[in-house]
C-alpha cells in the first residue's frame, strides 16, 4: 500500500509492505496529521500555539501534547546553551522544528499499535522506518540531483537539516542570525523526535554541532560542513 497527502507544508508518504494492511491505521496516520497543523502551525490564527504566543491561554492551559512539545523545545534550548530556540526576539513562538518529527513519530506508533511491521514514513525527506531494511537516500547540500550517500535502516528514522529547501532559515538563537559553518547535517536515532530535534539543533550551532550531536545517545551523524567535507560517526549505517 502507497499513500501520499500535503500536509504540514510538505509531502508525506506512507508505504506498507504488509499483506494485510489496515485501512482504519493508515486514514488515522493522516488524520493524526492534519490535526497537528491545525493545532500547533504558528501560521494558523487559530491554532493553539498562535493561541499561546497571543497571551490568550497561558502556559497553564495548553493541553499535555503542546506542554509535552514545548518541554522537549526547552530541552534542546538548554542542551545548545540556547543556540536552538523557539522564542526568538522579534519573532513569535515556532516550535515546528521539534513538532514535525514528534508528529510523525506519534503517526508511527499508531501503525505499530495497529500491528503493521513493515512500513516506511517520509515526511518532506525525514524518515521513520520498520522492518526492513530500507535504504533511504541522503542529498548532496548543492546539487539535487546527487545524494551524498545512501543509508541503510531497520527500525529507525533519519532526518537532515540542511539550507537546500528553504534557505537560510535556521537561526542560531544565541546571535539571532543564520546559522553557518554546515552545508547539511543527517542525523540517524531510534526515534524521529530525536532525529529530527538533533538534525536542527547541531546545524543552529554550527560546526560544533557535529559533536554535540555525536554524543546524544543513540544518534549517528553524517554532516557536510561549509569547507565540503564529510564528517561522520563510526556508526552511521551506510549502506554497502
Amino acid at each position: 500500500m502507497r499513500r501520499v497527502e500535503q500536509v504540514m507544508g510538505f509531502p508525506v508518504s506512507l508505504r506498507v509492505d504488509d499483506e494485510q494492511v489496515p485501512g482504519a491505521a493508515v486514514d488515522a496516520v493522516f488524520a493524526w496529521l492534519r490535526e497537528v497543523d491545525e493545532r500547533f502551525s504558528p501560521f494558523k490564527h487559530g491554532s493553539e500555539v498562535s493561541r499561546l504566543d497571543r497571551g490568550e491561554i497561558g502556559p497553564g492551559e495548553v493541553s499535555a501534547d503542546l506542554a509535552e512539545v514545548l518541554g522537549l523545545c526547552e530541552e534542546y534550548r538548554v542542551a545548545t546553551g540556547g543556540a536552538f530556540d523557539v522564542r526568538l526576539p522579534g519573532r513569535g513562538l515556532d516550535p515546528c522544528a521539534v513538532v514535525k518529527g514528534w508528529a510523525v513519530q506519534r503517526a508511527a506508533e499508531l501503525l505499530r499499535a495497529a500491528g503493521v511491521e513493515r512500513f516506511c514514513l517520509n515526511a518532506g525527506g525525514d524518515v521513520v522506518a520498520a522492518g526492513g531494511p530500507w535504504r533511504v537516500g541522503v542529498r548532496h547540500p548543492e546539487r539535487a540531483d546527487r545524494l551524498c550517500t545512501v543509508l541503510e535502516i531497520t527500525d529507525a528514522a533519519v532526518a537532515t537539516s540542511a539550507l537546500y529547501e528553504r534557505g537560510a532559515h535556521i537561526l542560531d538563537g544565541r546571535t539571532g542570525r543564520p546559522a553557518t559553518g554546515l552545508l547539511s547535517v543527517t542525523v540517524v536515532a531510534p526515534s524521529l523526535t530525536e532525529a529530527d530535534s538533533t538534525a536542527t539543533a547541531a546545524f543552529a550551532m554550527g560546526a560544533e554541532g557535529i559533536a554535540w550531536a555525536s554524543a546524544r545517545p543513540g544518534c549517528q551523524v553524517f554532516a557536510v560542513d561549509a569547507e565540503r567535507r564529510v564528517l561522520r560517526t563510526e556508526g552511521v549505517p551506510v549502506a554497502a
